[in-house]
């Protein structure tokens, strides 16, 4: 399909799943927390934009997943990125990731997760040896994500009660 087609679906359905973490972030910025959601977001660590410190950089240089849970600070949401205070190690990191460098999105309060294609503009020549990244801030076990591809199966974000 042209890149100047307005019906382009692939890219309307990718901008809008990378509306809920961005939509998600901003009411945890705004409101905190409730109950008992926590995010993982896990993301490519190279892609441009992404602020790290050289030593995280180091330790994670193709992707890392951060928990958004009860230690972090300082979260701020704009229209494509957004940055938060974290501790690694006992040390404060301010970290800020631009929303097309997301690989996942996991809230296991609600079982919910979300897996997202590169951008097609920022899709490179990747690795298929990529090890996937421990949670730099784990602290209990994620949601399973959906398959990836452009299929979101509804299943997965049913109640298991239901």
């Amino acid at each position: 399909m042209a890149e100047d087609d307005p019906l382009d679906y692939a890219r309307l359905v990718r901008e809008a799943l990378r509306d809920v973490p961005r939509q998600a972030l901003r009411l945890a910025a705004s409101e905190g927390l409730p109950g008992d959601h926590h995010f993982y977001v896990t993301f490519r660590t190279s892609h441009p934009g992404v602020a790290l410190s050289p030593g995280l950089h180091a330790r994670y240089p193709e992707q890392m997943t951060i928990v958004l849970q009860h230690q972090y600070r300082d979260l701020a949401v704009g229209e494509d990125a957004f940055s938060v205070t974290l501790r690694f190690g006992g040390a404060p990191e301010r970290v800020h990731v631009p929303f097309a460098a997301l690989v996942a999105f996991a809230d296991p309060a609600a079982k919910l997760g979300l897996q997202f294609d590169p951008e097609p503009e920022a899709a490179g020549p990747e690795t298929t040896e990529s090890r996937p990244s421990e949670p730099a801030l784990a602290t209990g076990p994620a949601a399973s994500a959906p398959a990836a591809g452009n299929v979101v199966d509804i299943r997965a974000f049913r109640r298991r009660d239901e």
